[in-house]
């Protein structure tokens, strides 16, 4: 390896060892919406697409957790994500999550709730939200590939309800992190999945 090749100093550390465990230990039992691939896998997907977006160890950490709030505890598992990786991984988780209530409200509400919060959140909150959406995007791509269109059975919006979500997304997107890495990517996916606006 060469001098250019090697960071400058350490980017990421014992926190994130720290946080990928727990993470694994809140999901342990859950799988992927429709499926039998273990939650986890989603989690580090998202960790990486945000890493490799420019985001730092606390949006690496929120990555990894980013469901956690929302999926497994509530206000309890949000206040113990600040205790255990610090208020800024908990600020980030909470921008993240759409709901805190269980049982969670009605889907489309929940979503435009979420859509009118994220256009308001910062950049780093953003380059999160995007590693989430466009590795979803990627599953969906790939499930209709091997599935067809059965594969959006596995949605309790649908397509329809899946399409009016990426697109609100990647309009915010595009105003908001428009030098995102993975904003390409994201766009191209959501044309390849939903086509043209009807």
């Amino acid at each position: 390896m060469t001098d250019e090749e090697r960071l400058p100093e350490p980017i990421l550390g014992d926190r994130l060892g720290e946080a990928a465990s727990y993470a694994v230990e809140l999901h342990a039992r859950q799988a992927r919406k429709g499926t039998t691939i273990p939650y986890a896998t989603h989690l580090f997907a998202v960790c990486s697409l945000a890493l490799e977006d420019g985001g730092d160890e606390d949006e690496a950490i929120a990555g990894l957790l980013h469901d956690a709030a929302e999926d497994q505890g509530g206000k309890a598992t949000l206040d113990e994500i600040g205790r255990r990786f610090g208020p800024v991984v908990a600020m980030l988780v909470d921008g993240l999550t759409d709901t805190l209530e269980d049982p969670k409200p009605e889907w489309r509400s929940r979503k435009e709730a979420y859509l009118r919060r994220l256009a308001g959140e910062p950049e780093s909150v953003m380059r999160v939200s995007i590693a989430d959406k466009l590795h979803n995007i990627r599953s969906i791509a790939i499930d209709l590939e091997t599935n067809g269109e059965d594969a959006w059975e596995r949605f309790n919006a649908g397509r329809d309800g899946q399409a009016w979500l990426h697109r609100s997304l990647l309009a915010i997107f595009e105003t908001s992190l428009s030098g995102s890495r993975n904003l390409p990517e994201y766009r191209r996916l959501v044309q390849k999945v939903f086509g043209s606006e009807r």
